[in-house]
């Protein structure tokens, strides 16, 4: 399972239920959130470590920067980079003010 896949299936069980939803968005606000989330998201069965997220976004980003005039030193500035996790955490708290 990749990360897409495992962040589509937590997003459904997340709009499904609100003690998920809670629960990964508490685990965002945690000391160490990226570690916290996958603690949780591996408890619920999700195969998930920080590692995979990181290199994920990584790994998009420079697949964004190749594509960008060629990829070279001369392609234009990308405006940083959406990190995935914090996108995900943003669609959360977004379910989470719906209901």
């Amino acid at each position: 399972m990749d990360v897409d896949e495992v962040f589509s299936r937590l997003r459904k069980m997340a709009a499904a239920d609100p003690e998920v939803r809670r629960a990964l968005l508490a685990a965002g606000k945690a000391k160490e959130p990226l570690r916290a989330f996958c603690e949780y998201s591996r408890s619920c069965g999700m195969p998930i470590y920080e590692m995979d997220i990181l290199e994920y976004g990584e790994s998009c980003y420079a697949a964004m920067k190749r594509s960008t005039n060629g990829g070279g030193e001369n392609s234009p500035l990308l405006e940083g980079q959406d990190d995935y996790f914090d996108m995900f955490m943003a669609e959360l708290q977004m379910m989470e003010g719906e209901n």
